[in-house]
C-alpha cells in the first residue's frame, strides 16, 4: 500500500501539433472559400445563408406573400412557373434526395 503508482502522461506536444495542423487547414479551407466567394460577388455566402434560395426566389416569394399566388401569376406566368420549379427542384434535392442518400450511406446497405 506504501507504494505511489505514477500515471503515465501523453507527450504534451502530440495534442497541440495534432491541433495546430487541423487549424492551418481550416484557415486554407476558409481562405479559400472566401476568395471563391470574393470571385462570385458574394453570391456563395448569400447562398448557404439563405438555405439555397437565390435572390430571385426570395423576390418572388416576397411578392407572393403581399399580393398572393393569383395576382403574382397574373403578373407574369412565366416567372410564377420559374419561382415554383426553383421551389420543386430545391426542396426535392434538400427534404428527398439528400436524406435517402444519407440514409443508405449510414444504414451500410
Amino acid at each position: 500500500m506504501g507504494q505511489s503508482t505514477k500515471i503515465q502522461e501523453a507527450s504534451p506536444k502530440e495534442p497541440k501539433e495534432k491541433a495546430g495542423l487541423l487549424k492551418k487547414v481550416w484557415l486554407f479551407v476558409k481562405a479559400q472559400a472566401k476568395k471563391f466567394d470574393n470571385a462570385v460577388d458574394g453570391a456563395a455566402s448569400f447562398f448557404f445563408k439563405n438555405y439555397g434560395k437565390t435572390r430571385f426566389m426570395i423576390a418572388m416569394s416576397k411578392k407572393a406573400q403581399y399580393l398572393g399566388l393569383e395576382r403574382l401569376f397574373e403578373k407574369g406566368p412565366k416567372a410564377f412557373a420559374y419561382f415554383f420549379l426553383f421551389y420543386l427542384v430545391r426542396d426535392t434535392i434538400l427534404y428527398i434526395i439528400i436524406p435517402i442518400y444519407f440514409a443508405k450511406w449510414t444504414s451500410g446497405n
